[in-house]
């Protein structure tokens, strides 16, 4: 499988530690939106677009996010989560939509996506520059 295509969009703040979305084209045919690149403690890397995981009201039926403590439909109370998820950070919580199966490919993504990160920041950082050095002062010189 081939990545014909990435497209990144910058987020604004340099403190935040989301840095960009990227959507990215497999063959010409197929699109991911929505995978994150971050700032980690490591540096960059990026996570795959994902969902929190729900559970059903035992009351009412609506699917709801997991570690809710009451219905946002009907307002029953819940069960408390399994102990395993008690416990567990916000990342556990969370499922991946579409994700890589094996290392190389995961590899091959991640260095295809901050690649084009890269560029996309560097481009911009270029343009600034561009649009800052040239300022227009208004006089004309005959």
């Amino acid at each position: 499988m081939e990545i014909t295509e990435v497209k990144i969009s910058l987020r604004e703040g340099a403190n935040k530690k989301l840095k960009a979305y990227a959507t990215v084209t497999f063959d010409d045919c197929f699109v991911v939106r929505n995978i994150k690149v971050i700032e980690g403690s490591s540096g960059l890397f990026v996570a795959m677009p994902a969902r929190k995981m729900r559970q059903f009201c035992p009351r009412c039926g609506k699917r709801i996010e997991l570690k809710s403590k009451f219905c946002s439909q009907c307002g029953a109370q819940l069960p408390p989560p399994p102990r395993d998820l008690q416990q567990e950070k916000t990342s556990q919580i969370h499922q991946d939509i579409a994700h890589p199966i094996n290392q190389q490919f995961r590899d091959y993504l991640q260095k295809k996506i901050l690649d084009a990160y890269q560029e996309e920041k560097n481009k911009v950082q270029q343009t600034k520059g561009i649009n800052s050095g040239s300022a227009f002062t208004g006089e004309t010189s005959f």
